[in-house]
């Protein structure tokens, strides 16, 4: 199986299985000396973990993560890095019903078919536990960000069709602060309570919903993105729709921006009063040309209802004969707030790998 391995020189390898012993990830290319921040890596991880609220999935994870090689008193060592996250609570009976039925949109049906084999137990590689590597690898890829004065930072702004106000983001801290009150990830407090009010009426029905993340970069330099099939937005596109239940990529003016002409959407330089030069307005979304022009980087990621419902569906077997599939196990009736440190964990590590390329740019 390939397409387990993510970055360049900043590189990422994912294994494990939802139900198996563990997940894990191995990193290669971080650069040497680095201050690793164990309790920091910890904390995003706990952010993504299940079981956190009422309108999460009730599988209870710790997700304690434990650093086997690659860190010496607390410094990376410019070797490899394996992170180790042991599974506590698979529960694989809660999925004995699912052994010969395809389950509607998930990937029980294209796995099967194109391996002749699958993992019925939460999907195997195809289920969202599997991000959790991301997030462990994506903090450190944080941390080396934070080297530079980089930041990172994610919200829910919409579930369903409630839509939170754009946000200024001053102090990313305290954007976080703000985020983390509530258990539903908004930094609009009004939007929040109304999010979290749906959301629990989504789960009492047994059912599920979709919603958007906008992420932001503070800080970046000009010069990170390669032309021409490397462009940043596009590496970050790819790095997005990676991710389980993402089925939308927008950035800066977006969709949007297709409806505006060119002299609305053309974004103005100038120079301000520090000496450097920026744009009147972002609608490049702080990328221009494939390659950062310093402004933020401002994007968003749409994510569908995740598949599993507690409804009874119909279905085919694998044999291709009329079967129903029952409504039970565990539910995240939305998965988006704990998507938001996935969000972040995988602009972190499109950005360090661009940063480590951008470095190396030039010969003086």
């Amino acid at each position: 199986m390939a397409g387990n391995s993510f970055g360049q020189l900043f590189r990422i390898t994912t294994f494990g299985e939802s139900h198996g012993e563990a997940i894990g990830v191995i990193i290669d290319g971080c650069p040497a000396g680095l201050q690793v921040d164990l309790d920091y890596i910890q904390g995003e991880l706990d952010k993504r973990k299940p079981g956190q609220s009422k309108i999460t999935t009730q599988r209870k994870e710790s997700d304690t993560v434990k650093i086997i090689s690659g860190v010496f008193e607390d410094k990376t060592t410019g070797t490899p890095i394996a992170m180790l996250i042991p599974n506590e609570d698979q529960r694989s009976k809660d999925y004995s019903h699912n052994v010969d039925v395809f389950r509607p949109s998930h990937a029980d049906y294209t796995y099967q078919t194109k391996y002749g084999i699958r993992d019925h137990r939460g999907g195997g590689r195809s289920s969202a536990r599997e991000t959790a590597a991301r997030v462990a690898a994506g903090a450190l890829a944080k941390l080396l960000l934070k080297t530079q004065g980089i930041e990172i930072v994610a919200h829910v702004s919409s579930v369903g069709k409630i839509n939170a106000p754009n946000v200024f983001i001053n102090d990313p801290m305290e954007f976080i602060e703000e985020r983390e009150k509530n258990i539903v990830r908004c930094a609009d407090p009004a939007t929040a309570e109304e999010m979290i009010e749906f959301i629990d009426s989504v789960r009492k029905d047994g059912d599920t919903v979709g919603g958007k993340i906008s992420c932001y970069v503070k800080n970046c330099p000009v010069g990170l993105g390669e032309p021409v099939f490397d462009k940043l937005h596009a590496d970050l596109g790819k790095a997005m729709l990676s991710i389980n239940a993402v089925h939308g990529f927008e950035f800066g003016s977006g969709f949007d921006g297709s409806e505006m002409r060119g002299s609305e959407h053309n974004d103005i330089f100038v120079k301000s009063h520090l000496g450097d030069i920026q744009t009147i307005t972002n609608f490049s979304g702080g990328i221009q040309g494939g390659i950062s022009n310093g402004m933020p980087i401002e994007f968003k990621v749409a994510f569908k209802p995740v598949a599993t419902i507690m409804k009874n569906q119909a279905t085919i077997d694998s044999e291709g004969n009329a079967a129903e599939i029952s409504g039970k196990g565990r539910h995240d009736p939305c998965v988006v707030p704990r998507a938001v440190p996935i969000v972040e964990a995988m602009a972190a590590l499109v950005l360090a790998d661009h940063w480590l390329r951008n470095r190396n740019a030039r010969l003086i």
